[in-house]
């Protein structure tokens, strides 16, 4: 088993080492791959120094199975064919396929048969805030289909990649210090802030963030569910937060909802509101699993739910997403 690295040096490729190793991938050899300018970086994967190799057009891809890619769209639509065109499987993180008819959106514990229809041998990792929306909304959804959420999503700094952690962290120190912050990466200062602007406005006031989790929740849930969503940044530097509200064809009981959390792979259940006892970005930095809470009715409609919901947008929400599909197709004998 051949497993590359595409974007290794980025936040997303460094957390694919890190989630590689922790799950004890089955692999044979691991080839790193990144920009001119990272080429020749060292990075250590079970004790061994990899050294990153620049993406170029050539024959690197041509015992690669798996291609774990996260290097921006633009990156991914310039090379896809040439990651591709010895049969390689190209997992990838950017949005540059996600809304393309003849490629799989997946999230494995929703939709992993969808990835057994690839076309291309691209398979395209969704929006960190869907990912994990979705894996809570799937089992509400097995018990009475959802027909509206609606959502406001409390995104990391990181989520702007590693530019992201390292401007807040710069604009908190300068802010203590007296300083004036200085603001590059997002539209304001993040630090003591919250800016409602994620990615660009479109011609319908919602910013391409928000629809994105409208469009890739029906491509996965293979349901006409409409999402609105106000997706707002906070200074936080990791772990995605997001209040939703649905509405179910059927009333459904906390009591149902709750124990279908409790029975879902990759939920983890944190709802003891009395004792204080809810999730938080502070303790699930670095958790594989999505957590929720404040689970409860929605009192202004007898179909309606609300829940909190938290994960790491880093792993779940893009690098363990993508090792996972990576080891469902695995186990179901789509790579040898």
């Amino acid at each position: 088993m051949k497993i590359a690295i595409v974007g290794a040096s980025g936040a997303v490729g460094q957390e694919f080492l890190k989630v590689l190793a922790e799950r004890n991938f089955p692999l044979d050899e691991l080839v790193l791959f990144g920009s001119a300018r990272s080429a020749g970086t060292e990075y250590e994967f079970k004790g061994k120094k990899l050294t990153v190799k620049e993406l170029k057009h050539n024959d690197d891809f041509k015992d690669i199975d798996i291609a774990l890619t996260s290097a921006g769209g633009s990156i991914s639509k310039d090379f896809a064919s040439t990651i591709t065109k010895h049969g390689a499987i190209m997992i990838d993180n950017s949005s540059a396929f996600r809304y393309d008819d003849d490629v799989p959106l997946v999230v494995p514990e929703v939709n992993p048969e969808d990835a057994l229809v690839r076309p291309r041998n691209i398979i395209a990792n969704p929006n960190c805030s869907t990912i994990q929306m979705v894996v809570a909304l799937k089992p509400i959804h097995d018990l009475s289909k959802i027909t509206k959420v609606q959502v406001a999503t409390y995104q990391a700094a990181s989520g702007a990649g590693a530019q992201g952690i390292a401007e807040l962290e710069e604009q908190t120190k300068q802010l203590a210090r007296g300083e004036e912050a200085t603001v590059d990466k997002f539209a304001y200062q993040l630090a003591m802030n919250v800016i409602p602007h994620i990615d660009v406005f479109l011609d319908n006031d919602y910013t391409k963030e928000e629809m994105k989790m409208n469009w890739e929740t029906k491509k996965i849930m293979h349901a006409n569910t409409e999402v609105s969503a106000t997706c707002v940044r906070v200074p936080v530097a990791r772990s995605h937060s997001e209040a939703i509200w649905l509405e179910t064809e059927e009333e459904l009981s906390v009591d149902q909802v709750r124990e279908a959390f409790k029975k879902f792979e990759g939920l983890t259940v944190i709802d003891n509101p009395q004792n204080k006892e809810y999730p938080m970005p502070l303790f699930v930095a670095g958790k594989d699993d999505v957590y929720v809470g404040r689970l409860r009715k929605d009192i202004t409609n007898p179909k309606g739910l609300t829940f909190w919901c938290v994960g790491d947008q880093i792993k779940k929400g893009a690098a363990l997403n993508a090792v996972q599909i990576a080891e469902w197709l695995i186990k179901h004998g789509e790579v040898k």
